[in-house]
C-alpha cells in the first residue's frame, strides 16, 4: 500500500493524471476483498492489483475510459462459476469497484498522500477514509487518534468507521468508505537467526513491521534483514533497555540457546505482550519452565506462550518453520481483530 501512494504522489508530482481504482464492497467468491487498490495510468500502465481476472481486466479497460471522462463513479461486477478470467481465475461472487479520477494538478491530494506515507512510520492504527456522498465529487482523508483526521472533515461518528476491516457507513448525512492503513504491533524477533532470516521477509509482506534483536553484530543487521524496520546489537540479559514492548506487541523467541531463550522470556513475561511465541523441542520448553518457575512465575504466567511455536504443519526446514510461524501470527492478529470465518 505505502508503494502504491508513493506512486501515485510521483505520477501527480509530474502533472500526470491516474485513477485510483480500489474494491470497495465484495461478497461471494470474489478474487480480493475490500481494500484491494490499483492505479492506472495515462498510458493505460498499471500498479497494484484488485485480485486479478476478469474484474481486474475490465476495470482497467473502463478506468482508461474514466482518464478521457475525467469524472469518477462505481460499478458493480457479478461473476459466476462459469465466468474464465483471461489472467487465471474463476470467480463467484460480486464486488463493487470505485473508479477515483485524479487530476495531476490536485495538490491537496498529494498532501494527503504525503500524509499516508508517513502514518506507516509510526506505531498507531490508522484509517483511510473516502467520502462518497457523491461519488463523483469525493474526498479522501486519513484518521488516527493522535493526529486526528486529515483531508477532509472529520466524520459526525467516527467509531462506526474505525473498524478492523474495510466498511462502507453511513454517518451523519454523508456516506463513506473506510479502511484500514496501519495497524499497530510491532513483532520483536529476538535471535537473528536461519529460521528468522526465513520468517521477517514473510511476515514483513504480511503488513508486520519486525525488530530483530541480537547479541552479535553479524546476526543484527539491515543487510540481513532488509525488510526490518530496525535490527538491534545488545545483550539478551538486558533487552528492556532498548526496546519498549507495547500490550499490541509480538515476541518471538528463537536464539541461539537455552540460556539466551531463558534470559528473553524472564523479562517479556513482565510485559503485557500480546503474543509471546518461543521456539523449541518439549524438552527444553519443559526445562525452561522449571527454571522460570523456580523464579517465582507461575502457571498461569506460562500459559501465555505458545510454544512450540507455529501452527502445525509437520514443519523441519527453517523456510518451513517460518512459515509455521506465520500463520499463528496471522490467526492471532486475526483473532485479535474480531475476524471470523
Amino acid at each position: 500500500m505505502r508503494e502504491l501512494f508513493e506512486e501515485m504522489k510521483r505520477i501527480l508530482s509530474n502533472g500526470e493524471e491516474l485513477v485510483l481504482v480500489s474494491v470497495i464492497a465484495g461478497s461471494g467468491s470474489t478474487p480480493r476483498g475490500a481494500g484491494a487498490r490499483m492505479i492506472v495510468r495515462s498510458d493505460g500502465t498499471t500498479m497494484g492489483t484488485i485480485g486479478g481476472g476478469a474484474v481486474e481486466y475490465q476495470a482497467s479497460l473502463m478506468a482508461v475510459d474514466v482518464l478521457k471522462e475525467k469524472s469518477s463513479y462505481s460499478k458493480g461486477f457479478r461473476l459466476s462459476k462459469g465466468d474464465v478470467a483471461d489472467l487465471g481465475m474463476i470467480c463467484g461472487g460480486d464486488v463493487v469497484v470505485y473508479f477515483q479520477y485524479i487530476n495531476g494538478k490536485n495538490s491537496d491530494f498529494m498532501e494527503v498522500c504525503d500524509r499516508i506515507i508517513s502514518a506507516f512510520d509510526r506505531d498507531e492504527d490508522s484509517w483511510i477514509l473516502t467520502d462518497i456522498t457523491d461519488e463523483t465529487a469525493w474526498a479522501m482523508g486519513i484518521y488516527s487518534k493522535s493526529q486526528g483526521i486529515y483531508g477532509m472533515e472529520l466524520p459526525e461518528n467516527i467509531e462506526e468507521l474505525t473498524k478492523t476491516k474495510a466498511v462502507q457507513a453511513e454517518t451523519g448525512s454523508r456516506k463513506y468508505y473506510s479502511e484500514p492503513l496501519v495497524r499497530a504491533g510491532t513483532v520483536y524477533v529476538f535471535g537473528g537467526g536461519h529460521v528468522a532470516q526465513e520468517l521477517v521477509p514473510v511476515i514483513s509482506h504480511l503488513d508486520f513491521k519486525c525488530v530483530v534483536y541480537d547479541d552479535r553484530e553479524q546476526f543484527a543487521n539491515s543487510s540481513i534483514f532488509p525488510d526490518a524496520v530496525d535490527t538491534i546489537v545488545g545483550d539478551f540479559n538486558d533487552i528492556l533497555s532498548k526496546i519498549t514492548i507495547e500490550e499490541q506487541d509480538y515476541v518471538v523467541i528463537m536464539t541461539r540457546g537455552h540460556e539466551c531463550d531463558y534470559d528473553v522470556q524472564k523479562q517479556v513475561l513482565k510485559t503485557d505482550a500480546h503474543y509471546i511465541g518461543v521456539m523449541g523441542s518439549k524438552m527444553k520448553i519443559k526445562t525452561l519452565s522449571v527454571k522460570l518457575k523456580e523464579d517465582g512465575f507461575t502457571d498461569k504466567d506460562l500459559e501465555r506462550f505458545y510454544t512450540p511455536i507455529g501452527i502445525s504443519i509437520l514443519a523441519e526446514t527453517p523456510a518451513e518453520i517460518a512459515i509455521s510461524v506465520a500463520g499463528e501470527l496471522i490467526r492471532v492478529r486475526a483473532e485479535r481483530e474480531g475476524r471470523r470465518k
